[in-house]
């Protein structure tokens, strides 16, 4: 008879083995239900519930017209679930590559990988991946595309794409969004907080299947577009700008170009143009210098077109008649009881009137003006005029330019100052000096927004005109336009500014630019602004040419004169300005 049997050591080893087992398995889920629930539950709880940003539309900018410079066009982003992809899904791999213009491998591994480590609270975790990027800025088309591809796990997001329709037209002005989506210049950036809008956002809960659960979504906000920009540019006067600019670029290869057009009663300006430019649609193609705003960073010595301070200073202060005669045949005089050198002037002039100092562009005329005006009354014009504070404009990168206190000038100050050296200045405070003269007296803020609307077309901000002070009175400004208007006449130092059938009013300017600490005779910046018609202005031109490359001096009556008279008249004609009364303000200052 045979008798099985099961000693003690074995019973008590199987027993122990199996109560080990269960012990393991209640220890672990004790750890992990009481010891590591909150970790596990945030893990989950992030798994289960979805926070998204929907973006808001982003305004346009348009022309004082309505013409479109900078609009937002939506696209998508498309991205993979690789918790929801399915085997024949990899078949189709291949076409996705082909649509998206991505290589196959990275879709294929973007299908495979569904964890990443990421760093929580307590150090490493391993979470589930439901969203791996494949693509930015796809088309409606090819999504549609996708889409007949019919993998489930594959889907689009909107988003906005920014886009310019005039390319480089207005670049500067207008700005760009870079690739992280941020304002980096001009209104773009200026602007940006009103442009952007609001973006809106939504929470809910998925199921398995990453399934939205309507039932437990808990919130959602719409967004709120952007609003729109309306500027006060008009693209047909800044297309003739920039022609403008071409040309001279054509001719004289220079080293930088910049045309301001405004209207001088508003500070509006209708044109902002600067060589070299860039496309702010693919704007990494260009150097860094092209994307500054040469109008307004740049700093030169205005050189004679400065002169309308000292001129407008001692006619304001009653210090010399238009008729008074000045000794420009002087080398030197005595200032405040010592000798002081007089600059020189480009030919001899002699004894010439005040007016012939202003058409003639006499530098010893206007350093006798400035030695009558004295130091504070001197530097207190040029500081009303605009010089040596930023313009106000508002897109950023301004620079104030370089006027210096009377405490800090040198001996020779009080004569080089008048003649618009010794002082550094943009291209748009020369332009606004010269517009206060064409405004009577008064210097208006610059301004490039007219005003900000809503998807509606109703205005939330309007720009109005805002007018800074009162400089000169109307009386000298009238008397100056009428010394100005002989510039551009037969006779003037800027004969080719004058317009056909109107009466233009201007002042040229011509400097040498400092190379290693001294002047240069071969680096020049010649440069023309003025106004026309010159007894009721309707438009404030001013061209500045860096480094104009031709066999001589790059006078501003050569490069910058004619570039003013041809825009002049193309804006006339384009704008429908009539003539002024041309021979009372040809015979105003004779009285």
């Amino acid at each position: 008879m045979n008798r099985s049997f099961v000693s003690s050591f074995r019973f008590i080893l199987i027993v122990v083995g199996i109560v080990a087992c269960f012990a393991s398995v209640f220890g672990r889920l004790f750890y992990l239900q009481v010891i590591d629930q909150e970790k596990l539950s945030r893990i989950v709880e992030s798994n289960r519930k979805t926070f998204q940003v929907i973006n808001a539309r982003r305004g346009d900018i348009v022309d004082s017209r309505g013409e479109l410079l900078a609009t937002t066009t939506e696209v998508y982003q498309i991205g993979v679930d690789p918790h929801a992809i399915k085997e024949e899904d990899y078949e189709k791999a291949s076409a996705l590559a082909a649509i998206l213009r991505v290589p196959e491998s990275e879709i294929r591994e973007k299908f495979d990988t569904r964890m990443r480590e990421v760093n929580g609270p307590d150090g490493p975790e391993l979470r589930d991946i439901h969203w791996h990027k494949l693509a930015d800025n796809v088309t409606r088309d090819a999504l549609m595309r996708i889409r007949e591809l019919d993998i489930r796990a594959v889907y689009g997001n909107p988003q906005y794409l920014r886009v310019y329709p005039s390319t480089s037209l207005a670049a500067h002005t207008v700005g760009f969004i870079n690739k992280e989506e941020s304002a980096v210049s001009g209104v773009e950036r200026w602007l940006d907080f009103y442009l952007r809008g609001q973006d809106g956002w939504s929470e809910a809960e998925r199921d398995g299947r990453r399934r939205e659960l309507v039932q437990f979504q808990t919130r959602e906000v719409q967004p709120r577009p952007g609003l729109n920009v309306e500027l006060t540019l008009d693209m047909v006067i800044q297309h003739f700008a920039e022609e403008q600019v071409q040309e001279i670029v054509k001719a004289y290869q220079p080293k930088g170009v910049t045309i301001i057009v405004s209207e001088p009663t508003t500070g509006y300006l209708l044109a902002l143009a600067n060589y070299p430019s860039f496309n702010p649609n693919v704007f990494w193609k260009s150097p860094s210098e092209a994307l500054r705003n040469r109008a307004v960073s740049d700093v030169y010595e205005p050189g004679s077109t400065f002169k309308i301070v000292a001129a407008a200073a001692a006619l304001e202060e009653h210090l010399v008649r238009p008729q008074d005669e000045l000794d420009c045949s002087l080398a030197t005089v005595e200032y405040k009881g010592r000798p002081l050198s007089l600059p020189k002037d480009s030919h001899p002039l002699g004894k010439i009137s005040m007016e012939e100092v202003v058409v003639k562009s006499s530098n010893r005329g206007a350093a006798l003006l400035g030695m009558r005006l004295g130091e504070e009354r001197l530097y207190k014009y040029a500081r009303a005029f605009g010089y040596g504070e930023k313009t106000g404009l508002g897109m950023g990168a301004e620079s104030r330019g370089l006027l210096a206190e009377p405490s800090r000038w040198d001996g020779l100050t009080i004569s080089r100052l008048p003649m618009g050296h010794a002082i550094g200045a943009t291209p748009l405070q020369v332009h606004m000096a010269m517009a206060t003269v064409a405004n009577r007296g008064v210097l208006m803020q610059p301004q490039v927004v007219r005003r900000l609307f809503d998807e509606h077309g109703e205005t939330a901000v309007s720009f109005d005109p805002v007018a800074r002070r009162r400089v000169i009175s109307s009386d000298t400004a009238y008397t100056l336009s009428g010394m100005l208007a002989k510039v551009c006449a037969p006779g003037g130092t800027a004969r080719e500014a004058a317009i056909p059938g109107y009466e233009a009013a201007g002042k040229t300017g011509t400097t040498q630019k400092i190379v290693n600490g001294r002047y240069s005779s071969s680096h020049h910046i010649g440069s023309f602004s003025g106004f026309f018609p010159a007894s009721s202005p309707a438009l404030v031109i001013t061209v500045v040419v860096d480094e104009p490359q031709l066999n001589g001096v790059g006078y501003g009556g050569k490069v910058a004169a004619p570039a003013f008279s041809a825009l002049a008249e193309k804006c006339a004609s384009y704008l429908g300005i009539q003539p002024g009364e041309e021979k009372q303000m040809l015979a105003l200052s004779e009285r």
